[in-house]
């Protein structure tokens, strides 16, 4: 605060210096509500644009108020940032144009369970090298594939799939894919628009294998439905009908000809006394309608698809043979 009786007036020494303090408080307040909401960094830009010079950012930074992350970003108050505040310093030191991606980006989004290092940023043009984070240089980067998530300017969802098919892991890619549909935000609709944009570059053949099982009649069913389904195309054997009623019972799979069915077991759908009580007798009723058929744990099928196929494969050709000797 101004001392008592120093304003004498405008031109005065100490109602000048009263003006500067006013205007260096309501400055930090500023800044402080800033950085709050951008999880504890600033930008250089954004300093200035509060009326900091450069000299007082640099006594700012001295005196311990402002923390170097990369050229240009600051924390403010600390030098310890939250996972947030480092995507935000990532994306900030970048520029205006740049945009969480990648696997970074899916973490963000709630599709992976941690941020990896370097931090990856995307910029629609060249951009220079940073320490401590992995810039992707994108021409195919659209209005439409800019997003904002927690207060950091980031890719869609949808392009953070294109990426990580094009350049993450696929048992990353899976991940967040399921990740995304249990979340509720899996848009085919969107994603489709994508790869219509990006036809032949990297990453759109792998992105759309990638969703095929997605794309089924049973696409609201459960993960292990979906994953069965899988791996009887992976191994190349007949398709059965699915979600189908056989001796009445709704039966997961059934092979008409082979007159063989497969019951995928969730502990969710079995633990009840109703549930208990029901599966001996439906697995009796197939057995007098000639109808063969066996149990699938989801466990197993996520844990040992080729394990599974190869069994079914087996069974299959082994059923064919029992159903000639009958004739």
């Amino acid at each position: 605060m101004c001392p008592s009786g120093s304003r004498r007036g405008r031109n005065s020494t100490p109602y000048a210096l009263c003006t500067a303090m006013r205007k260096e408080v309501r400055s930090h307040q500023r800044l402080a509500r800033l950085a709050n909401r951008q999880h504890g960094v600033v930008s250089t830009r954004q300093l200035r644009a509060l009326g900091y010079s450069d000299a007082a950012i640099s006594r700012a930074t001295a005196a311990g108020r402002l923390h170097r992350v990369h050229r240009g970003v600051y924390a403010v108050g600390r030098s310890l940032l939250s996972p947030h505040g480092h995507c935000r310093a990532a994306v900030g030191a970048c520029g205006p144009e740049a945009l969480l991606s990648h696997a970074s980006a899916a973490w963000l989004w709630g599709l992976l369970p941690n941020l990896t290092r370097p931090i990856e940023v995307s910029l629609p043009r060249r951009g220079r090298a940073r320490a401590g984070i992995h810039v992707h240089h994108s021409l195919s980067l659209e209005l439409v594939d800019r997003a904002e998530q927690a207060e950091i300017p980031v890719t869609t969802i949808p392009r953070a799939l294109f990426d990580l098919a094009s350049a993450g892991s696929p048992q990353l890619l899976r991940q967040a894919i399921d990740r995304a549909e249990r979340l509720g935000r899996l848009d085919l609709i969107d994603i489709d628009g994508l790869l219509h944009r990006n036809v032949g570059r990297p990453g759109a053949k792998r992105l759309r294998q990638a969703l095929e099982i997605y794309r089924d009649p049973v696409f609201s069913r459960a993960r292990s439905e979906l994953l069965f389904l899988d791996l009887i195309k992976r191994a190349g054997l007949p398709r059965p009908a699915l979600n189908t009623f056989v001796a009445g019972h709704e039966i997961d799979a059934y092979w008409e000809e082979e007159m063989f069915a497969a019951e995928v077991d969730g502990w969710d759908a079995h633990r009840t006394r109703a549930a208990f009580e029901a599966d001996p007798l439906r697995q009796e009723r197939l057995k007098l309608a000639g109808i063969d058929s066996i149990r699938i744990t989801a466990r197993r099928i996520e844990r040992e698809p080729r394990e599974v196929a190869k069994s079914l494969g087996v069974l299959l050709a082994r059923r064919r043979i029992e159903l000639r000797i009958q004739s």
